[in-house]
């Protein structure tokens, strides 16, 4: 098969550096691609859109993905990351024809702060708090949100870590500096960075997968998230990983191999017919 990739594209005009996104296209077909909005992870501190944990394979079942750098908490903290992500959904539409992307099929993946930032845009939809910049008239709603352990609600992770846990209650975590102060001394600062503050009934359907001995982000920070979209009756897949830490460390092949069945499913799920079609 033939692919198409297209580096550095700016989403945002006369933008950061990091207002940056890839394309990985499938092969040309007769249809429009759904897209894939892959947002990395990295403590909102650092990391890249060129992460080897980009789903390519997806591209196999006829999606394209736009792999985004953001804003990282040294270069402007909390709402900007979500901003961006939501700018880059509203040009991937507004530039759809251009690429062949169906702007009605688009979700959102993310994995740990990548996570928490897809969580985000599938929970705001259309709320235009956090639309700032060019195609405003344009939606940056998506249709679905694959979730792998990103962080919810920043002040119950270390009340449910496992012993030995990366710590969060202090002015040096990542939280922290993602909102902009310590995240004991700022609960407004942590709820507006909540996605279940912004869950309703018209929030997409949700896939969360997390391993349940993550040190990094405690595993109930995903059944938190679940148990709001459940509140919500919003459609929601939840798959556990037991045993394994953040990044599905210490997960057996046949773990990952049913993790990607059931992403691949939930993916197809969404769409009156699939993407291979």
């Amino acid at each position: 098969m033939e692919y198409e990739e297209i580096h550095n594209i700016s989403y945002v005009r006369d933008g950061h550096e990091r207002q940056k996104l890839d394309l990985y296209l499938p092969p040309k077909g007769t249809t429009l691609s759904p897209v894939i909005v892959y947002i990395h992870g990295g403590a909102f501190m650092y990391g890249n859109k060129e992460t080897e944990l980009i789903p390519k394979r997806m591209r196999d079942r006829g999606y394209a993905i736009a792999s985004l750098d953001y804003r990282l908490s040294g270069d402007a903290t909390s709402p900007a990351a979500v901003e961006d992500c939501k700018a880059a959904v509203r040009w991937l539409r507004a530039n759809a024809e251009r690429y062949r992307l169906d702007p009605d099929r688009v979700v959102a993946w993310g994995e740990s702060a990548g996570g928490h930032l897809a969580a985000m845009i599938g929970a705001t939809g259309d709320i235009k708090e956090f639309d700032v910049g060019e195609y405003l008239d344009v939606s940056s709603a998506v249709q679905g949100v694959v979730d792998y352990y990103g962080p919810t609600d920043f002040l119950q992770m270390d009340d449910h870590a496992p012993p030995g846990s990366q710590m969060h209650n202090h002015a040096n975590s990542p939280e922290s500096r993602y909102i902009g102060g310590n995240i004991t001394e700022h609960p407004d600062k942590v709820k507006r960075a909540n996605p279940m503050t912004y869950v309703s009934a018209s929030t997409p359907p949700f896939f969360i997968a997390h391993g349940t001995d993550d040190h990094l982000v405690p595993f109930h920070q995903s059944t938190l998230l679940g148990g709001a979209l459940k509140r919500a009756n919003v459609p929601i897949t939840f798959h556990p990983v037991v045993g394994a830490d953040h990044v599905f460390r210490g997960a057996s092949v046949e773990q990952r191999q049913s993790l990607q069945k059931a992403t691949e499913e939930f993916l197809d799920s969404l769409w009156p017919m699939k993407a291979s079609e």
